[in-house]
């Protein structure tokens, strides 16, 4: 199978569209198909990601203003003769928004079935940044969605939504997580002891430092006893984040075996987001084998089991977030149980898993397109 996959990001970018774009890229070729990734041009300075699986076509791009670290596409011809070139079967959409737009049009013009994957709840964003716009945003989200032959949703939170909202062809497919890179054994005493000189119980955030995210949510945990706060991650909240939370170590954006040891040197992972349409590190998180706090919403919601693996809390509660920290911090065979229980949990949620999945969708849709054809 012939697959080109538009995607808003890719590495070098650090997200979770990136992320899982690559990911499926690499099962792509793992199972013989061909894939051919079309992303937005990385920053000057930033060399395109060596390790890529397949080829990149890179077309044009702008920072977004504000917030430098995303790039957005320009509109360009290499889009539409990528897919001519490649003889797609089939065009994967990650989270589209602007060039995967673009690339719905392009698709539509020359018949080739589309799969769009949403990933970013981009009416959550609207009331962040902007404080009003979503009832735009979803009007976007349904226009560009309702032109795809299927629409898969990362969770069932997600699929609600987006049905809710008129969005029709709506599948659940989730994301995997590599278990081999994130496991409890890389748990590191060594770098514990230099993030928690007294031997505290570390909390740790791992994600985008950026408004949306509500990171300060975690301030009442800097004040708590016995309890040291870590925040791996970059973005424009930074700055008022070393003010927001006192205490806290700041780490930096970090990848590869040096972010899977410090997931594994965790004693609590709390994610505090409550637009996310999936949640990537709080399954990165538990194949870490460290317990989960995070909002009752979105994502989470289908990853964490409450009193069993972490615990949900109401979103945008600070007061909820300490006192689940603290419940945590002082009760070391509850954070192992829990810990225990949420390894076991995500055991089989490999990406090979769900990439399976993801191509019986393609097969689904080629299948029905087909058959409508000769109907």
């Amino acid at each position: 199978m012939r697959v080109v996959i538009v995607t808003e990001s890719f590495p070098p970018d650090v997200n979770g569209v990136a992320h899982c774009a690559l990911q499926t890229a690499r099962h792509l070729v793992d199972r013989g198909h061909a894939p051919l990734v079309v992303a937005p041009a990385p920053a000057p300075g930033n060399k395109p990601d060596a390790s890529a699986p397949c080829p990149v076509v890179h077309v044009p791009s702008l920072p977004l203003p504000g917030y430098p670290q995303v790039r957005v596409a320009l509109p360009s011809r290499r889009l539409a003769a990528a897919l001519i070139e490649h003889r797609a079967d089939v065009v994967h959409l990650a989270s589209p928004f602007i060039l995967g737009v673009r690339g719905m049009a392009a698709a539509a013009k020359l018949g080739i079935p589309a799969v769009a994957v949403y990933q970013t709840d981009l009416a959550g964003y609207a009331r962040t940044y902007v404080g009003a716009g979503e009832a735009a945003a979803w009007r976007r989200i349904r226009s560009v969605h309702s032109a795809a032959d299927r629409t898969l949703a990362p969770s069932s939170a997600s699929q609600q939504d987006l049905e809710a909202h008129g969005v029709p062809r709506v599948r659940l497919w989730p994301r995997g997580v590599d278990t081999v890179r994130f496991r409890p054994d890389l748990r590191d005493e060594a770098l514990r002891r230099e993030l928690a000189p007294d031997g505290e119980v570390i909390v740790g955030y791992v994600g985008r430092l950026a408004p949306e995210k509500q990171v300060e949510l975690l301030a009442g945990a800097c004040g708590l006893e016995g309890v040291k706060v870590v925040i791996v991650g970059d973005g424009p909240s930074q700055a008022h984040l070393t003010e927001a939370l006192p205490g806290a170590v700041f780490l930096g954006r970090r990848t590869g075996s040096d972010l899977a040891r410090i997931f594994a040197s965790l004693d609590v992972f709390a994610h505090t987001g409550p637009f996310e349409t999936f949640c990537q590190t709080v399954q990165e998180a538990m194949a870490s084998g460290v317990p989960v706090i995070a909002p009752a919403a979105g994502g989470p919601l289908d990853l964490v089991d409450h009193g069993r693996t972490g615990f949900l809390v109401p979103p945008r509660d600070g007061d909820a977030v300490r006192d689940a920290v603290a419940t945590l911090a002082t009760d070391r065979g509850l954070r192992t149980a829990f810990g225990a229980t949420a390894r076991a949990t995500v055991a089989g949620r490999t990406w090979a898993a769900v990439g399976d999945q993801l191509i019986a969708h393609y097969e689904d849709v080629l299948a029905h397109r087909r058959a409508v054809v000769t109907a």
